[in-house]
């Protein structure tokens, strides 16, 4: 029975299963936020959590990944990430209750309540100091530092991983070229960010937690966040084994295990695949397919969904802030777009011209 469902388990970690699952997932959560912020829930969350990872623990292939000393923390952190979104959640479903009967938000009656910086912050501070200082030296006891043997020019680590905060980009260095997932991207990010006050100019939720006020911003930023920062981490962390090969979590990692992954170019499937003809020598005949898709994507979409499905949107917010808010949208969802396509069809790049380092 053990082994069954640790098969089982495995099964579901493989890497469309398991992002397709979170996304069902988060949306459930989201729309049945209701249920999902009761106490009760997060309770028998930890429970399980917490008598899973008792019974688990006892497999060497999942105890040897997860008692790593720099996996230690990260356990910890989704731990937290878990338990702290919930607690927003749950404050913004009580706001948007009290909001329907009149009365006022959480943090608006707590805002009335004053103390003073000293002494109470001040001794509040400084018992966390005391107690998180012991804390670390236990642990710094307890857990051996996950040092390695001195670098090797000859002999590097398989697989070798960047620290938990890169790791994101490591994994978009999969299906990007590097300059689009180590510049573009991180880059399109920095600018989103900046960009926020100017796009979003609904004055609702500042300084207090609701969803219904804000159901776009909580649902693009938990999927932003929870679905694609922490997936990364989890993916890059305990299911990224050697040769960067994907492994279950109570799978041994072997070294010798190579998964052959056929990777074409959407030119190779559009000219071999479907047409049955030679692939052109010259590349921008050989990549006029993926050039158009990726026109198609940026060019088309925005204003086929402005006159649509979005045409609240755009008179709410005006055609230039809803252009550039588009775009700025559909850099974040061809992400998502290629890891699928390169998991399930194996697409490399939808344009892929080497001559002149330039492949998406």
């Amino acid at each position: 029975m053990g082994e069954t469902l640790k098969g089982v388990i495995d099964w579901l970690f493989e890497p469309t299963r398991y992002f397709l699952g979170s996304v069902l997932l988060l949306a459930a959560v989201l729309y049945f936020r209701r249920f999902f912020s009761k106490e009760l829930v997060i309770i028998a969350v930890f429970a399980l959590a917490g008598a899973f990872l008792a019974w688990a623990v006892g497999d060497h292939n999942f105890h040897k990944i997860i008692t790593k000393g720099d996996n230690i923390p990260i356990v910890i952190l989704l731990a937290s990430v878990v338990f702290f979104s919930w607690l927003a959640l749950r404050q913004a479903v009580i706001n948007d209750e009290r909001k329907k009967k009149g009365e006022a938000g959480i943090e608006l009656e707590l805002g009335k309540q004053k103390v003073f910086t000293w002494p109470d912050l001040v001794y509040t501070e400084f018992i966390c100091i005391l107690l998180f200082t012991a804390l670390l030296i236990v642990w710094s006891i307890v857990v051996e530092a996950p040092l390695e043997e001195p670098a090797a020019l000859a002999r590097t680590p398989n697989p070798s991983k960047a620290p938990w905060y890169f790791l994101g980009l490591q994994e978009m260095l999969v299906y990007f070229d590097p300059w689009i997932a180590g510049v573009v991207l991180p880059g399109f990010i920095i600018v989103g960010l900046c960009a926020i006050p100017y796009l979003d100019t609904n004055p609702k939720g500042n300084g207090y937690y609701t969803f219904d006020e804000r159901p776009f911003a909580w649902t693009f930023f938990w999927v932003g966040f929870v679905l694609f920062w922490v997936l990364f981490v989890i993916l890059g962390t305990f299911l990224r084994g050697p040769n960067w090969s994907f492994f279950g979590p109570f799978e041994f990692w072997d070294v010798h295990k190579l998964e052959p992954l056929v990777n074409v170019d959407l030119s190779t499937y559009f000219w071999d695949g479907l047409l049955d003809k030679n692939i052109p020598t010259n590349p921008l005949v050989r990549e006029a397919p993926g050039i158009l898709a990726i026109l198609g994507w940026f060019l088309v979409i925005p204003p086929l969904l402005g006159k649509t499905l979005l045409k609240g949107l755009v008179q709410r917010m005006g055609i230039v802030r809803f252009n550039v808010f588009m775009h700025l949208l559909l850099w974040f969802a061809l992400l998502p777009t290629k890891m699928l396509l390169r998991w399930t069809v194996n697409l490399k790049y939808i344009i892929g011209i080497p001559e002149w380092f330039f492949n998406v």
